[in-house]
């Protein structure tokens, strides 16, 4: 029988034709999509902790740091959010708070190390990101010094007065609305993410104002002049607390220029509440800033010990479309000195958590087994069997 000369590779071709549509699937499973690639990867599983002021003993001594981050990596943890605002004072030598006089300016070592840069580095040896954390945001104690020496910096409610009362205590805010407030905090940030070898920054539901304040004269006459109307004396007014909150989403926008021109791969980094209540009450529009890109992690705070209510939590549409664009994870309280948390319920949580693929972060370090209801090895063993293999970060 006569073989036509073309038909052989026709026959073959149509063959292997549906093998090299599976391979070329298998490939673009394998790498991606084959478009513009963007700087974080949604899949990427946040498996972090807090580093607060209440473990400043771990983190100021060198070897208890070392053993921290070592276990914390063994366990397969990979990211660790120490704190370096908090209650007007930084943890790092810095050249804006020396300026306006802020005594300690800096945190140091029991060896008269810098903090921030050993704690960076030996992270950095064991596999960890770090995205230093500035927890205090907007707010200072009223008797820190830089509510002393800047009093014109303070926002104030309708009555006059410049505190509210929170976890932290009372406490006052600074106005977000002021240039000199906004460029004192976008200083802080630039040298933590500029001077330190720091994979990004984080703020939480602190770079927010609660909705009672606005009322000081900078702000009203501002609101005046661009509405040709005084603020509404109803301070959850939605026209008020629009336009205030929509300035907040504008400065975050200029801090997030800033931070991405200095450091292009920084983790712009977001802690905050659930929405309706960061928003309505904070005037957090966390939800906005998602969609305007200026995220590229959002771990939100579920701090609750009822399990059904915490699903709920996690299950709003907003942390769905959330997680649909950047890392997301829920923030998850393993305790407090005065209130430990039994560790069934970490685990439920937890788990709970990983159910909807999202990250998780623990608030905070030493209460993960050290200041516990149950020894250390029980916890331990819990968080080994809840990450029972590594799960690689990348900033790429």
């Amino acid at each position: 029988m006569m073989i036509n000369s073309l038909s052989l590779p026709n026959r073959w071709l149509r063959r292997l034709l549906p093998l090299l549509c599976l391979f070329t699937l298998a490939m673009v499973v394998w790498l991606g999509p084959l478009g513009p690639s963007v700087a974080q990867t949604p899949r990427q599983e946040i498996r972090g902790v807090w580093f607060t002021m209440n473990d400043f003993d771990t983190l100021r001594d060198r070897a208890k740091m070392q053993q921290a981050l070592s276990q914390l990596r063994q366990l397969n943890f990979n990211t660790i959010y120490p704190v370096v605002w908090n209650a007007g004072y930084v943890l790092h030598p810095s050249a804006t708070a020396q300026q306006l006089g802020i005594q300690p300016f800096v945190y140091q070592g029991t060896e008269g190390q810098d903090i921030l840069a050993e704690l960076a580095a030996e992270a950095h040896r064991q596999g960890l990101t770090v995205i230093p954390w500035f927890e205090f945001g907007f707010m200072t104690p009223p008797s820190s010094e830089l509510a002393i020496a800047r009093p014109q910096w303070l926002t104030t409610k309708a009555d006059g007065t410049t505190t509210s009362v929170n976890d932290a205590g009372e406490v006052a805010w600074l106005n977000p609305f002021r240039p000199e407030v906004q460029q004192f905090i976008t200083n802080l940030v630039l040298e933590v993410v500029t001077q330190y070898d720091v994979d990004g920054i984080q703020f939480d539901d602190h770079m927010a104002l609660p909705n009672e304040f606005g009322y000081d004269p900078y702000t009203v006459a501002l609101h005046q002049r661009e509405t040709g109307r005084a603020p509404d004396p109803n301070h959850q007014a939605t026209a008020w607390v629009k336009w205030r909150a929509d300035k907040i989403t504008a400065f975050m926008t200029q801090l997030h220029k800033a931070v991405k021109a200095r450091k292009p791969n920084a983790i712009f980094a977001l802690s905050p509440n659930y929405y309706n209540f960061a928003y309505k009450l904070h005037l957090q529009d966390w939800l906005t800033w998602v969609r305007k890109g200026l995220l590229d992690e959002l771990v939100m705070q579920v701090y609750r010990t009822d399990l059904p209510s915490f699903v709920e939590q996690i299950n709003r549409p907003e942390v769905q479309e959330t997680q649909k664009k950047i890392p997301t994870g829920i923030g998850i309280l393993t305790g407090l000195r005065s209130k430990p948390m039994p560790i069934a319920q970490v685990q439920a949580q937890t788990q709970a958590a990983q159910d909807q693929q999202l990250g998780v972060a623990y608030f905070y370090y030493e209460t993960l087994w050290q200041s516990t209801p149950e020894p250390a090895a029980m916890r331990q063993a819990a968080f080994q069997s809840l990450f029972p293999y590594p799960a690689v970060r990348s900033t790429m």
